[in-house]
């Protein structure tokens, strides 16, 4: 169907004709409240005129939404006077969580199926819908509350009204009484059958919310033991250490993780992973197995179990396929209880060769030559935490490690072993501090000396007298951009002298998520998209921007992996001058754009996005835009690429 032919036909139709075109054309919500006089034909007609004309595909209900000629309000108490005649599959259609195309294959599916399933149910057994995604929109949009009901206290003599099989065959649980009411948690509360069969039940006076099936089957296996199969192993049975090590191998095996969150909440512990730098939600656990998850990972990094009123870190060795793996574990106390982050490091499969970092062809050219080439000098690393500092950093060591070269670390913790190399790992409950490592350091007769973090004063002060006296220095720093780690040295009180004369290069990188594969496809920016970017339509001439539709293979967000954007700065004599003469940081960066060839951090991943390796939204959320970004063509010119 080609649905801007349809709206635009739809704008010129005769007016007594489009009441029999709208469920057709622009669905049954629109139709009802057109049919309710919630909306006119009139309306209708601009809002498909304005829908035919716009970039990017959006639904009628949409587009009179953001009209304004209806509100959330009313969408939503349209469709629950209305739930006998709304089809879920058309109502998902409408609020743009599938499109028609997944709808089709959806009812082909649901066709085949012996015994018959649910549409949802069949969306989400087959991956074309995350069903947490599903709920919390449809709650949402539909104004049902989202329950769960393994994580909420249930009236036991309520739920003793039906008997258990109703629960289970019509996918619902009574919760509790509001008012002279009763909020029932309804799998699928779109399904008349199911809303009957409470009501009968429940003498009319039901309000439905809406739950996941596997938090109510949690939920009645809970409340009647008997019914659980006998070689059901559920979660009460587990033991807290099989708990643990799932859940660290949980994170191990999808490759993509860095971070595992442990957060007490009110009613549960929640489990997140830091997947591709965006945490997603991973598995709740009841409040009870709270204490004893965190005094098994207490154990496990050698942390004090009776402490619960300080923060506290450690450090796990997990043996995995015959491998060590190290993670850094972080205990913060929080109103309800202790939450833990344990990063995951030490991924050998990680260690990427320098030509695989993402540079660009000539940014790389001149990487090479006036920085790691150098005999010596200062060269930082700079970006937030988890921006990938430590990856670069290694891959320069590695790019840089040869038989003929002395290289000594002092890092807090090593993160990557190399062979070949003298790699000191901090640990101040020794006395093993970083003042004492870096007294000794240049006693050690290196060539090339790396600093984990230059964190204050003193390890500043290190790092520039080493490359004073001829050694070349690798570090990172905690800055926004490139002109920013010049900038932070000066208010470290290192001399502005000192700093033109040992550093020779500054990277500052960040890591934006990468447009999945397998779902990427042509995308056309907004208009407010490309006012953001600071461009007119003609500088963007020779652009492939794409964007991910979402797919079982990213997990529906659209992304999969990462890559790094970077920000080079070599000092050449005008930046010298300009930072000995104490000119501000706009000024260094007009300098250094003008006479270095500096590319910004924002002008890299928006090169990145113009080439479809990234999307425009992921560059506006990320980088930091602080002057006007150059037009396309000179981009690809200075990078070449």
């Amino acid at each position: 169907m080609n649905l801007q032919a349809n709206n635009t036909a739809a704008a010129t139709a005769d007016p007594n004709k489009l009441m029999d075109r709208l469920p057709r054309d622009f669905g049954e919500i629109v139709n009802i409240l057109l049919q309710d006089g919630v909306l006119t034909r009139k309306q209708i007609e601009y809002a498909a005129r304005v829908q035919s004309k716009i970039y990017n595909s959006k639904t009628m209900l949409a587009v009179i939404k953001e009209l304004k000629f209806i509100d959330d309000e009313q969408i939503r108490n349209t469709i629950r006077e209305n739930l006998a005649s709304v089809r879920i599959g058309e109502l998902l259609v409408e609020l743009g969580l599938i499109s028609q195309t997944v709808l089709e294959a959806g009812l082909n599916l649901q066709a085949e199926e012996k015994p018959k399933k649910k549409l949802g149910e069949v969306l989400v057994n087959h991956h074309l819908i995350d069903e947490r995604k599903l709920i919390e929109v449809l709650s949402l949009q539909l104004g049902f509350p989202f329950v769960e009901p393994e994580f909420t206290t249930i009236d036991r003599q309520l739920f003793s009204t039906a008997p258990l099989r109703v629960y289970k065959s019509h996918n619902f649980i009574p919760i509790r009484y509001e008012g002279d009411k009763i909020i029932v948690a309804f799998v699928d509360p779109l399904d008349h059958r199911d809303i009957d069969e409470a009501n009968k039940i429940f003498n009319q006076r039901v309000i439905p919310a809406i739950t996941t099936k596997k938090s109510l089957h949690e939920a009645l296996n809970r409340i009647e033991p008997s019914a659980r199969p006998q070689t059901a192993v559920t979660s009460q049975k587990d033991s807290i250490v099989e708990i643990v090590d799932s859940l660290i191998l949980a994170a191990i095996r999808e490759k993509n993780v860095s971070d595992i969150h442990l957060e007490p909440l009110q009613d549960r512990l929640r489990a997140r992973f830091r997947m591709d730098g965006v945490l997603m939600h991973f598995k709740d656990y009841p409040l009870d197995y709270m204490a004893g998850i965190t005094s098994r990972i207490k154990v496990l990094c050698e942390a004090d179990i009776t402490e619960k009123r300080r923060h506290q870190g450690g450090r796990i060795l997990f043996e995995y396929k015959e491998e060590i793996m190290d993670l850094r574990v972080s205990f913060y106390i929080t109103v309800h209880g202790e939450k833990i982050v344990l990063r995951l490091l030490n991924r050998q499969s990680e260690l990427l060769n320098i030509d695989d970092l993402g540079l660009s062809p000539r940014m790389m050219e001149r990487f090479r030559l006036d920085a790691l080439d150098c005999p010596s000098g200062v060269v930082l690393v700079t970006g937030p935490t988890g921006s990938g500092k430590t990856s670069t950093v290694y891959s320069c060591i590695n790019y840089l490690n040869s038989p003929q070269v002395s290289i000594i670390t002092a890092e807090e913790p090593v993160e990557y072993v190399i062979d070949g190399i003298s790699q000191c790992s901090i640990n101040p409950k020794i006395n093993l501090t970083f003042d004492e490592t870096l007294r000794h350091i240049v006693r050690q007769d290196p060539d090339i000396i790396v600093i984990g973090e230059i964190r204050d004063t003193f390890s500043a002060g290190v790092a520039v007298q080493a490359a004073l006296t001829g050694h070349k220095v690798l570090t990172t720093f905690h800055t926004e951009d490139s002109i920013g780690g010049l900038i932070r040295l000066l208010n470290m009180d290192v001399d502005a002298f000192l700093i033109s004369s040992t550093v020779v290069c500054i990277v500052a990188q960040r890591l934006l998520r990468k447009i999945c594969s397998a779902c990427s496809e042509p995308y056309r920016p907004t208009p407010a998209e490309i006012l953001r970017l600071g461009y007119n339509p003609r500088e963007l001439h020779g652009a492939r921007f794409k964007k991910g539709r979402g797919c079982p293979h990213c997990r529906y967000t659209g992304y999969k992996g990462r890559l790094a954007v970077f920000e080079i700065l070599i000092l050449n004599e005008a930046v010298r001058d300009g930072l000995l003469q104490r000119k501000t940081s706009h000024q260094i960066r007009k300098i250094s754009t003008d006479t270095t060839g500096l590319v910004t951090l924002f002008e890299d991943g928006f090169f990145k996005a113009a080439k479809g390796i990234t999307t425009v939204e992921e560059v506006l959320r990320t980088l930091p835009r602080l002057q006007k970004s150059r037009p396309l063509e000179e981009l690809r010119r200075l990078l070449g690429d």
